[in-house]
This record gives structure tokens, sequence and C-alpha cells, in this order.
């Protein structure tokens, strides 16, 4: 009868082989348990993989798979965005994939929409069919997200992940590359102020965490100037109502907001380029001027930003830096190396609206 810790070396091989476990292994009190076996066998078990060329140990950094040893599809690795071809996304794609590629890996690409039961479909499908790493746009950050349990699985598979734009809360350890956002609406509201505006109305995304951190570093420039905190020229929206603020055939919502919350405004902070561009068309129509009755600022600095009427004072992305730090932070994680969260400072970029 084999000894329990070539059969348990047999069986992690077999996982190896399979694309079960990727690049690393579970640690040695996850293997305890996931067999059911001593620590000491678990260990002489790991000695036998790396006798056999299969795993190497690293000090503080646990069991990772060798290259030679690694399974089909290792190659290969997954971009989930909410959005592919819209807006500011293909060129975050393009950014991602001119790094990867150099690196002769190819990816597989993925849209949630910004739901999370399509994420959770997409991260399932992921965990039959393993990749090398993964980069993830979450979707609603902001809120409660029940696939954690599949990132856990993730990692515990070997799987590397880093997140873009923002990450969620309940997964403190994970790598993010997003914008400085906190800063980008301290920055805007600044520049507002600076301009003469007292009284700035704002419109946000509420269920990405994008949105809940450009709010706040709004408000921390309205508390610094010792101006009122607006709660009351604050329009949050969701995923769900988006197309009701950008269709056409659907005005009352931003109607509202124009009569409403804009009647004592001289400013508005929005949240992204395609919602002052919204914003400014429907003033226009209305009879305002921008910037000489209301001044609208964005970020993102995108194509909206030239193609309104009005052109649009906007955050620029420092270019081609967020997808690209993203694809490089993840082949450092597919290496076996430790990485920290990343955060890219926006840039002003004055044009009519303000």
């Amino acid at each position: 009868m084999a000894y329990k810790y070539l059969l348990l070396a047999a069986q992690l091989q077999e996982k190896i082989s399979n694309g079960t476990f990727l690049n690393k292994l579970p640690t040695e009190q996850e293997l305890t348990q996931l067999y059911s076996v001593s620590r000491q066998t678990v260990r002489q078990a790991l000695d036998k993989l790396v006798e056999l060329g299969i795993i190497e140990k690293r000090q503080g950094s646990g069991s990772w798979i060798l290259k030679q040893a690694q399974i089909r599809g290792s190659d290969r690795i997954a971009i989930v965005t909410s959005y592919v071809n819209d807006y500011i996304f293909p060129t975050v794609l393009q950014d991602i994939q001119a790094v990867i590629s150099q690196k002769n890996y190819s990816t597989l690409l993925f849209s949630t929409q910004n739901k999370v039961s399509l994420e959770r479909d997409i991260l399932q499908g992921l965990l039959h069919q393993p990749v090398g790493g993964l980069i993830v746009e979450g979707s609603k950050t902001a809120l409660p997200n029940p696939n954690l349990d599949l990132y856990e699985k993730m990692d515990l598979a070997g799987i590397p992940v880093v997140f873009i734009h923002g990450s969620y809360k309940a997964l403190p350890g994970s790598v993010c590359v997003s914008d400085d956002n906190f800063g980008g609406g301290y920055q805007l509201a600044r520049h507002l102020i600076t301009r003469g505006h007292t009284k700035i109305a704002g419109i946000f995304k509420s269920d990405d965490i994008q949105g809940h951190q450009r709010y706040l570093g709004y408000l921390a420039a309205m508390r610094d100037a010792g101006l009122p905190i607006p709660d009351d020229r604050v329009l949050w929206y969701t995923t769900e109502e988006r197309h009701y603020l950008l269709d056409y055939g659907h005005n009352d919502l931003l109607n509202h907001f124009i009569q409403f919350y804009l009647k004592d405004c001289t400013a508005v902070i929005c949240y992204n380029d395609e919602i002052a561009d919204r914003i400014i068309r429907m003033l226009l129509g209305s009879g305002h001027r921008v910037p000489a009755d209301t001044a609208v600022v964005s970020f993102d600095n995108s194509y909206y930003s030239d193609l309104c009427p009005v052109r649009i004072t906007s955050l620029a992305h420092e270019a081609h830096r967020l997808g690209s730090i993203a694809a490089e932070l993840l082949l450092e994680r597919m290496a076996g190396r430790q990485v920290e969260s990343q955060s890219i400072t926006w840039r002003l970029i004055q044009k009519e609206s303000s």
C-alpha cells in the first residue's frame, strides 16, 4: 500500500495537470483541511513534488507551480470589464492587450454589463476552464457582492487577480489599479471654487465605488473652503437608471435635476463626460448659457468632451497608464512576486464649459 503522502502527491499532480491549481498551490493548512491528512503528510507530498520538478517552495510565499508543469490554458489571460465597446473602455483594453501580447499571452474578453449575475456566470466558467490570470473591472463595486466566494476560489486555485477602476471592500487584500477619484473630485470642486462658484451641484453614480470617491472629494473641497455641504444639490443614479439619463426620449430625470437641483447653483460636477454632454445639451435647449449661467465639469476627457456643443472641462487619464499598469502588475503576480495597488493622478484639461 502506498504511503499517504505519495497518494496525496499524485492527487495534487492531477489537480495541476487538469488546471484546478494554477501558479500556486493552496497553503499547507488548506491542504490539510481539503484532504483530511496531517500537516506532516502534506509536507512530505510537497517535498515529493519539489523532487519531481513540479513545484518550488518560496520562503514566506508558499508552493509555486513551475512553468513547465503548468496546465494548458495558463498562457491565457481573461479580461472582464463592464462594457467592451463603449466609452473609455476600448482604450483601456488596448493598453492591457499591448502589454500582455509582448509576453506571448493570449486574451479572453468578457463583458458583465455591470451586472453581478453575469459576473458570476463568467467567473464560474473561468474556474471550470482556468486561465493564467485575471484582470477584472468589478460589478457594482459600491454594493455588497454575492460573488466573493468565487474570487476566494480563484485565490485558492492560485489564479492571480488584478482589479481596475475599483475593488470590493470585502476583499481587503485585493490588488487594484484605479484613478485617484477622491483627488479628482476635490480638484474639480477647487477649480470651480477658485472661479467664484459657491453653490455647486453634483451628479454621481451610486453603485460603483468611483462615484462615492468622487463625491467625497467634492464634499471635502466644499468643506475646506468653508462652504455648506450641498445635500440637496446632489443627484445619484444607478447602472439601471443610466439609460434614462442618456436616452433623448426620457428627459424627466434630468429635467427634474435641472429644475430643482440646479435652480440656485452656478456650477455642476458630473460623474463623467457622457453625463456632462447630456446636461449641457439640455441646458442649452432650455435657454441656459454654458458657462455664463451654469459651468459644467466632469471626468475622463473622452471624445464626448470635444464633440459637445460647448467643449467640456474635464479630468484626463494619464495616457496608457491604467491598462498598462494593470497588465504589468498581473504579470508580476503570475510570476509569484508581491505587488501593491496603485492610484493614478488626474490631470485637468480646461476647455469652454467652466
